[in-house]
């Protein structure tokens, strides 16, 4: 049996257990004629476990995740998402894996004839055989959980800034995603807004199990989704709440410079760091 073979078999085999990789860049290399944007890059993104990429514009974070959907294809190395390993797929095999995947963009993406409803089934209305009524209930059910139930038939235009990026998520989540994607989520936002978002990335993957890469140069709201959890109080009502030490160990930074990491660990490590680079940028 081929060694990529094995290998194939075997992560599809893991892929449900505690701890699984859901996402593994293996020495990933990218550039653009002369411009170098990723540089032996690898890192792994365990199952319900957050990875946070830092960096400035340009250093390669939107890069990676295009690489994660099939959108760009790498130079050298190998990518696995969900136990298919993704640089060797073509665009109709790239299918079934973005299937597994949601995205969330800066702008969110809405349509803007459709309604709340309409947005947030699109999917399910237009490449699933669900019954109507059960996508019905499931866009009920998703919005419910982002907080903008009241909102189901209104047009995107009615809505805030921070309620259109909790639809977007709604819109990622309906379909039940393995791993979520968020680019740039927050940005744009005001604070509390933001906050609001952050609440809802960290409700996912401590409710849902959903794995999660979020993309941002937004320092306050990194660090709030890595050092806080979601419980539920004694009535149901969720709370987020302070993370324990075990828990906050379970979002892992990374931060790219022109293409290469320059850092990987949790919250408390990038805290520690005395690099010139990272104590620059976190100032």
């Amino acid at each position: 049996m081929p060694a990529d073979l094995t290998l194939e078999t075997d992560a599809r085999a893991v892929l449900d257990e505690p701890g699984a990789p859901v996402v593994v860049f293996d020495h990933v290399e990218l550039a653009f004629d002369d411009k170098v944007v990723l540089r032996d890059v690898s890192f792994t993104l365990l199952k319900g476990h957050t990875k946070i990429i830092l960096g400035a514009s340009g250093s390669g974070k939107s890069t990676s995740l295009k690489i994660i959907t099939g959108l760009l294809k790498a130079d050298a190395g190998v990518v696995w998402v969900n136990g298919q390993r993704v640089d060797q797929l073509n665009e109709q095999e790239m299918m079934a894996v973005r299937a597994d995947l949601g995205l969330i963009f800066q702008e969110g993406a809405l349509f803007d004839s459709l309604t709340v409803r309409e947005n947030v089934g699109y999917k399910l209305y237009e490449e699933s055989d669900m019954p109507l009524d059960e996508i019905d209930r499931r866009v009920e059910e998703v919005l419910g959980f982002v907080g903008l139930a009241e909102h189901i038939d209104k047009m995107p235009s009615a809505l805030s800034g921070g309620q259109r990026r909790r639809v977007a998520i709604a819109r990622a989540m309906a379909f039940k995603p393995r791993i979520l994607l968020y680019d740039e989520a927050t940005t744009g936002l005001d604070p509390i807004t933001a906050l609001t978002v952050d609440a809802e990335i960290i409700k996912l993957r401590d409710f849902e199990g959903v794995s999660s890469i979020v993309v941002t140069h937004q320092l306050r709201d990194a660090f709030y989704v890595a050092t806080h959890m979601a419980v539920r109080g004694e009535r149901g009502e969720v709370q987020i709440v302070r993370a324990t030490p075990e828990k906050e160990r379970e979002a892992e930074f990374l931060m790219l410079k022109d293409g290469v990491i320059v850092f990987e660990g949790d919250a408390e490590a990038l805290r520690r760091c005395t690099d010139p680079y990272i104590r620059s940028f976190l100032s």
